[in-house]
Formats: C-alpha cells, sequence, structure tokens
C-alpha cells in the first residue's frame, strides 16, 4: 500500500484547504504541498501568490487559473499534467477545494482515469461556523448557497422545514436580509439561528438569535464573509396546519400545487391526499 508521498513517477491529485481568514493558518503540509507541486491551480492565481509569500514558499511549479468559468476547460490540462507524472496541487481562495467551490469536475475525471487523489486537510468555514454556533453538532447537513431568486429560495427553504439536523449555509452579505427573512418565513420566527461572519479574521462576530430577531439585524446591512448555522426541526413538529402553509407558499411563489404538495408530503410524513385537499381548501379560503 503506497502513502500519498510516493509518486513513483504517477500522477497524484492534490485537494489542499488554504485559510478561511488569518493567512498564518496555513499548516505545514500545504506549505509542503506548495513547494512539490509539478503545477498548481488556483481559483485566484494573486491571492495564491500572495498565500505562497506569506507563507515563505517560493513557488516553482506552473501556475494555472481554475474557477468556475474555466472549470470545465482546464480539466484536459490537469489531465495531461497528471499523465505527465505530476503532482497537480488544487488551491481556492479559502478553505477545501470542491466545498461551493472549484474541484469537482477533475476530481471526477482523475478518478475515472484511475489517477490517485489526496488531500491536505485544514479550515472550514462549514465545520468552524457549527463548531462555534452552540447549536447541535452531532448531524448536520450542509447546503451550501440557496438559491438568489426570492421563489426559488423559498420553495428550497420550504422543503427543508421539516430536517432535523443543524443546517449550515453560505449567504452573500447583500442577500443575508433577504435569506434570513426567507428562513424564518420556512422555519419559524422562533427556529434558532446563527450567523458567522469573518471566521478566523480580524473583525470576527458571531451573532446567535431566532432567526426573526436575526432577519430585523441584518437589515441594517451586513459585511464580509457569511456563513449561517439554523437548528434542524424538532422531531414530529410538522403539523398539517405547517405543511399546509408550506405548500399554499410554494403554490403562491409559482410551483405547481401537484408538486409542491408532494415534496411537503415528502418531507413531513403526511399522506399526500390529505395535504393536497387540505391545501385547495386554503387556497380558495385565500382567494374568496
Amino acid at each position: 500500500m503506497t502513502s500519498a508521498d510516493d509518486v513513483d513517477g504517477q500522477g497524484l491529485l492534490v485537494l489542499a484547504a488554504t485559510p478561511i481568514g488569518d493567512l498564518a493558518d496555513g499548516s505545514p503540509a500545504l506549505v509542503r504541498e506548495l513547494r512539490r507541486a509539478g503545477m498548481v491551480a488556483a481559483e485566484d492565481t494573486r491571492r495564491l501568490k500572495i498565500l505562497a509569500a506569506r507563507l515563505g514558499v517560493e513557488l516553482s511549479a506552473p501556475v494555472v487559473s481554475y474557477f468556475d468559468g474555466n472549470e470545465a476547460s482546464r480539466v484536459d490540462l490537469l489531465l495531461e499534467a497528471l499523465a505527465d507524472g505530476k503532482r497537480v496541487l488544487v488551491v481556492t481562495d479559502a478553505g477545501m477545494p470542491l466545498v461551493s467551490d472549484p474541484g469537482f469536475r477533475i476530481v471526477n475525471a482523475a478518478v475515472a482515469a484511475g489517477y490517485r487523489v489526496t488531500a491536505v486537510p485544514g479550515p472550514s468555514a462549514v465545520l468552524t461556523a457549527l463548531a462555534v454556533s452552540g447549536l447541535p453538532t452531532d448531524r448536520f447537513c450542509f447546503e451550501g448557497f440557496v438559491p438568489r431568486k426570492h421563489g426559488e429560495r423559498a420553495r428550497r427553504l420550504a422543503s427543508l422545514a421539516a430536517e432535523e439536523r443543524t443546517m449550515v449555509f453560505f449567504e452573500a452579505p447583500h442577500r443575508l436580509a433577504a435569506f434570513l427573512t426567507d428562513a424564518a418565513e420556512a422555519f419559524g420566527a422562533d427556529r434558532p439561528g446563527v450567523v458567522a461572519r469573518e471566521l478566523t479574521k480580524t473583525y470576527e462576530e458571531v451573532v446567535r438569535a431566532p432567526l426573526g430577531e436575526l432577519a430585523q439585524w441584518a437589515v441594517e446591512g451586513v459585511r464580509g464573509e457569511i456563513t449561517v448555522v439554523i437548528g434542524g426541526a424538532e422531531r414530529g413538529a410538522a403539523s398539517l396546519g405547517d405543511a399546509v402553509a408550506d405548500v399554499v407558499a410554494r403554490v403562491e411563489a409559482g410551483e405547481r400545487m401537484k408538486a409542491a404538495v408532494s415534496d411537503v408530503a415528502a418531507a413531513s410524513g403526511l399522506a399526500k391526499g390529505m395535504l393536497y385537499d387540505a391545501a385547495l381548501a386554503a387556497r380558495k379560503q385565500v382567494t374568496s
């Protein structure tokens, strides 16, 4: 059995986590991989050079850009480097590649082609926010960025209303207030939530409050990198009334009644026929 250190002339794809705040958080393993790489694929080449300088590393390998806009077109280039027996290092601006960042396409292609893939563990906004949130950490799920448009976002959040695990989201600061407002509507204004801002940076801030209060707080404007953690639903908390409200909200947002009922019924465990009839009655009351 060989380790990641034993390339033996075979290509090796290395996914390396980078600091999410303080550049000094870069690990010795990251420093080692930056020095050993035969090619580096970086989300932002300028930020990579700043990081390398901060860590005292002089990059000798060729550096290529690798971001959402060119990720697919870079796969062949990186596979060629692996075929030449090179150690290909993939880094993003912050945190672990693939987690709401580029990386999946080359990993998928490398695995399919039979190349070895390893990772340098390190900082993660998801795990850091979860750890400091004060919410249950025994079971959690990562939902990343939800849709930007109100209707699509509302439907996505409504589909998570009965989720019992702690949920972790990413959100842009200028959309945070809208996200929290929709989350309070979908999960209830009293559902506990946490907004973690600028984690590990100088102006780190962690705000813990019910979603309704967080939505009001965010209206004034929030800056920086944002991670949101929301408590899961209490077991058995989904009621017919809550489910009907979810269906009505999704239909008003543009979703077809049948599809909305199907999704909400699956999430809540309620019978489709009963939920459909109740939601139809509720819709008639709203429109009458």
